[in-house]
């Protein structure tokens, strides 16, 4: 039928436009046009697979870093990783933000403290001190540095070194939930001590042990701030030296995994954020997985070749790339291959939303 051969609308026509055109000046819209966009078949983020090389980022923060002074006001001179999916949003997921912070010689970052939780992983470089509550707490390569929700924070730089690392946070998350709080610390440093490690550490950083001092206190969020990377990659090799013998230790044939805890609960290390460090054995390509929720991996060491969804990137230590909720993702490890990666799946996990797929190794 053409267009002219088409019937003229009908009262009933007539009548639903109007129903319609009544909806909207009352402000309601009706599910049965909606349906397909509120509960899709599967999920439908608009985050897309995303990249970003370290060969890129560290030049234009180090830019950053002669250009951009570090004080009251933006606080930190920290770039976020902006996915396409998210125009003019400073998102990497729709829930999770990352960004490179830069930190010049001698600088000090100011205090703060805000209700998005945040870590702090360091793919390079030493000399810089985080005060955490005033608990001093070394940066160095390798290590995951914890800043739960509601902390006092500020960083120091000690060397004539400049230091660049990832931060993570909730911010998209806390930003949709109207949960926001900040609040500024004070102007001078909380301490200006330099210990090797900080007393987190040397409260809660022993293998098995707890403090009975203070045991029936709630510690939703990990009471130890640092996790040496000595510590992770013993962990990581010794579960694919126990596999060789035999032993049940790894997520698959030449994969291993750890994730970090909080020694008070065993759960997440982090309320809202799952931290996890990977190692993937050159030759060996893991099976694909998906989860509901988002994720950021970082590449810590080796190159490697990493598909997400339709998408296909080749990485190297310090690359970056975004793994959208429900989108497939692989790596086939090029050389012995190290990657830190974060996610939402605590989030997911407490609504009861968790979901994941996990496709049998060939």
């Amino acid at each position: 039928m053409t267009d002219v051969d088409q019937a003229p609308p009908t009262t009933a026509d007539a009548e639903l436009d109007e129903l319609y055109r009544e909806f909207a000046a009352a402000g309601l819209t009706p599910l049965w046009t909606q349906r397909e966009g509120l509960m899709p078949i599967t999920p439908e983020p608009a985050g897309v697979p995303a990249l970003w090389r370290w060969s890129t980022l560290y030049p234009l923060a180090e830019r950053a870093g002669r250009l951009v002074p570090v004080g009251r006001g933006g606080e930190r001179r920290a770039i976020a990783l902006a996915n396409p999916g998210y125009p003019g949003r400073p998102y990497a997921t729709s829930t999770l933000w990352a960004a490179i912070q830069y930190l010049g010689p001698r600088e000090t970052a100011p205090s703060h403290r805000h209700t998005q939780t945040a870590f702090r992983f360091v793919v390079e470089g030493e000399g810089v001190w985080t005060n955490v509550n005033g608990d001093a707490v070394a940066m160095r390569r390798g290590d995951l540095l914890l800043t739960p929700g509601w902390h006092f924070h500020e960083h120091h730089n000690t060397t004539d070194r400049p230091m660049a690392w990832i931060d993570g946070l909730d911010i998209p998350l806390v930003d949709q939930l109207d949960a926001g709080f900040f609040e500024f610390g004070a102007d001078e440093l909380a301490t200006t001590d330099t210990p090797a490690r900080s007393f987190s550490e040397r409260i809660w950083g022993h293998p098995g042990l707890r403090p009975v001092a203070g045991a029936g206190q709630p510690r939703p969020s990990s009471p130890l701030m640092a996790y040496r990377w000595e510590h992770t990659d013993e962990a990581l090799r010794e579960q694919l030296s126990c596999a060789a013998a035999g032993h049940d230790a790894t997520v698959e044939a030449g994969h291993a995994a750890v994730r970090f805890t909080n020694p008070a609960t065993g759960a997440d290390a982090l309320r809202t954020i799952r931290t996890e460090m990977h190692r993937v054995v050159a030759g060996v390509s893991t099976a694909g997985v998906r989860h509901v929720g988002s994720a950021v991996w970082q590449v810590f060491g080796g190159t490697g070749v990493v598909r997400v969804a339709d998408q296909s990137y080749e990485v190297a230590t310090g690359d970056l790339f975004a793994v959208p909720s429900w989108a497939r993702v692989s790596i086939e490890a090029t050389s012995d291959l190290d990657a830190f990666r974060f996610s939402d799946e605590p989030v997911y996990e407490a609504l009861g939303l968790a979901r994941v797929e996990q496709e049998v190794a060939e």
